[in-house]
């Protein structure tokens, strides 16, 4: 065994020292290339051939459009060809395979988190990262990720609402952008480009399944475009997707025997329908445009299985113990409707309307309220009656803006261009919403009456609601929202010959915690037309989303006395967060500093080096599970308990909330290397390299409250989820070769360490790295009809299983793999087809 793990250690040492040497070779390369020519154009004519060569980037700057070259950010465009050639459908993961910042992180047994999972970007949260369609802010999520997951306690943006057919591109943004789009940008950007062609009809259909036979997936999308009027356009997507369940549980050898599987632990089944569109048509001496579209997702996972000697399950309908299942549907709906004209040949505005909405419906199937079941009848005996299916509850986030945006130029003699401005006005207005479910989801017995003495099978106090997933109540139901208005310019002028600055101010004004104001100053210094240093420093701020202020849940328990009990997620200004001292949300605010190079040694060669830090004061958290003192330490008064002095007389078990905890500094470097290799005989190969090293730290925790020590408010498995729940190395390798009808594509992703003790407190859990390689192989039989077979994760790779001893009792359970934080999933491997067909 020893020889076998040193073995591991050994391949795994030779990989990454690979990824590391073909950054290094890919820079040598492009040295020998160059040595020694003369380099006689100016900084200004290498730009604008870049600029006539490569394409416009609309990320980064409000001022100017850039290419990716001559950015002075950190900036990547993921093109659509890249897109059909890593296998994926969903925007999310396609995004983790291609963008090595990206982190997608699989989850299951995690409620809603189960379909709408998160992402993020440089090992921060996914509410820490702001997406765009078309430049336009998109909406977030309303589901709160309130299990032990990463991007815990947080809702950032459903980006798997956005189909695949309709994507153009994408640019992703490296650097801090709140002075410039505003709140959730501390992380960087995402903008989603949408398609504008009206050339052709774009079939395209998809197949395939894991090595272990399950998680068949098909889709089908058409993608279409059609001229109207002088000018205009309007693009259309239709997609379909279905996806079948895997599951890697093994067997339960602890609570059913003989030793069986009884869990669902994998991707949920699936079931994605999408509409969307992007148009736009001449009008007066500008342009009326308008894109959006509606999804509908549902899902299929499940809870944690109930044996059947459980207290929470019912002999008469589960004989052998049950598995809740919890269905989900969210739908999602987005519009921008605006215009945009030039005010002279210098200025232009955008004025436009932006609105999207986001729900989330939870049902329960498989399910039993035992309070129900065994209520006592009038007359005697019990109902031995309970639905074993229940709505229980629903989630909804609602977002409208207008923007008015201008963009110009000022010829004020200074530099040796003009200075380039961006200008403009946003007000948003955002509300949230919870609806609550059937009584028979959260009452304990028909009537809600603690008083009513209800034992279940074992003869203890029954468990009301359903089980699995417990409806969310009257009490938790909310309707509110906020405004907010925010004034901005960004201003980028060519100082020198080789030096560009340029600098960013946003202010806002928000109606439930007041203004804040940001700024950003950037610049980029050519040394010679191969080589610039490239440096940002900004502050920034994160407000507390909607869902963060309003959202709250209780889950009812009847304690040891026979008193109804709550687990209560209380939401800010509550008794329970008054009684704490917790005070209000305010925003997180930020520092963030980034220095960097880019080298263009050759026209086929494309090297940047990227550090940056992020201090991120005041982070908003979900708290740890806050539980009163043991009563036997308590006697004979609770004078010394004080946690159980608040929350015994409001019948709360434990209690969780949202607060701001913890300050966290990231560190990092982002290292990208392309080299592009056309051969004599007219075919071309394409290398890349891509990593992104982070290390985030909780630098401090804090606590408003008297009673709460800040390690009790957020203790260590929480700092353990921050800290290493996300890879610290992504690396991504790539290789393309075309020559004639064929393109073969190779690549590699390696996933670095992570680890948890949210299910093992204080026994960390430590997941090793690992690399994946996919493969896809197309074919193209003429101009308009292409074949593409491939394979993700070729090599079957899975994480590193669960330690069976301080693991446990999870490993017994049937957990075989990670829980809490699993970088890529626990599928193994899989393989597809794809037909592509346009006239």
């Amino acid at each position: 065994m020893k020889t076998l793990n040193y073995s591991r250690a050994k391949l795994g040492f030779a990989r990454n020292m690979l990824a590391a040497a073909l950054l290094v070779v890919l820079s040598a390369h492009a040295d020998e290339q160059t040595a020694g020519a003369a380099q006689e154009k100016s900084t200004d004519e290498i730009r604008k051939e870049k600029t006539e060569l490569g394409t416009i980037v609309v990320t980064g700057s409000r001022a100017k459009g850039h290419t990716v070259q001559d950015s002075p950010t950190p900036i990547d465009t993921i093109a659509r060809e890249a897109l059909q050639s890593a296998g994926s459908l969903e925007v999310g993961k396609l995004l983790q395979t291609l963008e090595p910042s990206v982190n997608f992180s699989t989850t299951f047994v995690s409620d809603g988190t189960d379909i709408i999972r998160p992402i993020t970007l440089r090992g921060l949260g996914p509410d820490q990262v702001l997406v765009l369609i078309n430049g336009k802010r998109r909406h977030q999520q309303a589901l709160v990720n309130v299990q032990q997951t990463v991007g815990r306690g947080s809702a950032g943006t459903d980006i798997n609402a956005i189909p695949e057919s309709m994507i153009d591109h994408i640019e992703v943004l490296r650097d801090g952008a709140a002075a410039q789009y505003g709140s959730d940008a501390i992380a960087g950007v995402v903008n989603i480009i949408l398609k504008k062609q009206t050339d052709e009809t774009q079939l395209s259909g998809q197949a395939g399944q894991t090595y272990k036979g399950d998680g068949e997936l098909y889709s089908g999308s058409v993608n279409t475009g059609f001229k109207f009027g002088e000018g205009g356009y309007n693009n259309l997507s239709l997609e379909y997707r279905h996806r079948d369940e895997t599951n890697r549980a093994g067997p339960d050898s602890l609570r059913v025997n003989p030793p069986r599987v009884d869990q669902r632990l994998g991707d949920p089944i699936a079931k994605d329908l999408y509409f969307w569109l992007n148009g736009g048509l001449p009008f007066g001496t500008g342009e009326v445009y308008w894109f959006g579209g509606a999804s509908r997702r549902k899902g299929d996972s499940s809870g944690f299985f109930r044996s059947k000697g459980d207290d929470r399950t019912v002999p008469d309908i589960y004989p052998n113990g049950f598995l809740p299942n919890i269905l989900t549907k969210t739908t999602d709906a987005s519009l921008v409707f605006g215009y945009r004209a030039p005010i002279n040949d210098i200025w232009s505005y955008d004025l436009s309307v932006n609105y999207g909405r986001n729900k989330f419906d939870f049902h329960e199937g498989n399910t039993v309220n035992v309070s129900w079941w065994y209520e006592p009848k009038p007359g005697g005996g019990i109902y031995a009656q309970s639905p074993r299916s229940a709505f229980t509850g629903a989630l909804a986030y609602d977002q409208i803006a207008f923007d008015a945006d201008f963009k110009g130029s000022l010829d004020w003699g200074i530099g040796t261009a003009p200075i380039y401005v961006g200008t403009g006005f946003e007000y948003r207005d955002e509300n949230y919403k919870i609806t609550p479910g059937d009584p028979v989801s959260y009452t304990y017995g028909r009537t809600n009456n603690g008083s009513i003495v209800i034992h279940n099978q074992n003869g203890g106090f029954a468990a009301p609601g359903t089980q699995g997933f417990p409806g969310f109540t009257p009490g938790t139901a909310v309707d509110d929202g906020r405004d907010n208005i925010a004034l901005y310019i960004d201003a980028e002028n060519q100082l020198t010959e080789h030096f560009l600055a340029s600098a960013a101010a946003r202010w806002e004004h928000y109606s439930d915690f007041g203004s804040t104001l940001t700024g950003k100053l950037t610049g980029r210094y050519d040394f010679t037309p191969s080589f610039a240093l490239r440096g940002t420093i900004a502050n920034g701020f994160r407000a507390p989303g909607v869902q963060q202020e309003f959202y709250s849940q209780v889950s009812t328990n009847l304690n040891s006395a026979g008193v109804l009990t709550d687990t209560l997620t209380a939401r800010q200004g509550s008794a329970v967060t008054s009684a704490f001292g917790i005070q209000p949300l305010k925003e997180e605010t930020s520092i963030n500093g980034s220095l960097g190079i880019v080298a263009q040694p050759a026209d086929h060669t494309r090297l940047t080096a990227d550090l940056y830090r992020i201090k991120i004061n005041n982070r908003i958290i979900f708290s740890s599970n806050i539980q009163p003192e043991s009563a036997a330490s308590c006697a004979p008064d609770l004078s010394n308990c004080p946690i159980r002095r608040i929350l015994d007389p409001l019948h709360v078990g434990q209690v969780l909330f949202f607060t701001n905890a913890i300050d966290t500094r990231t560190t990092g470097l982002d290292l990208v290397a392309e080299q592009d290799i056309p051969l004599s005989n007219g075919d071309d190969v394409t290398l890349s390299a891509d990593a992104n090293f982070s290390h985030t730290k909780v630098t401090k925790r804090k606590s408003q409250s008297a009673i709460l020590p800040p390690n009790v408010l957020f203790d260590d498995t929480q700092v353990t989820l921050v800290e290493k729940g996300q890879p610290r190395q992504h690396y991504v390798l790539s290789a393309n070769y075309k020559t004639g009808g064929w393109d073969l594509t190779a690549r590699a992703n390696y996933f670095g360490d992570v680890e948890g003790q949210g299910f093992t407190p204080g026994i960390i859990q430590k997941w090793g790295g690992k690399w994946l390689f996919d493969l896809n192989v197309a074919y193209a039989f003429t101009r308009n009809a292409k074949v593409s077979v491939g394979g993700l994760n070729i090599f079957d790779t899975y994480p590193d299983k669960w330690d069976r001893t301080t693991g446990a009792p999870f490993p017994e359970l049937g957990f075989t793999y990670c829980w809490e934080t699993c970088p890529f999933g626990i599928n193994g491997g899989s393989y597809y087809a794809r037909f592509d067909y346009s006239f």
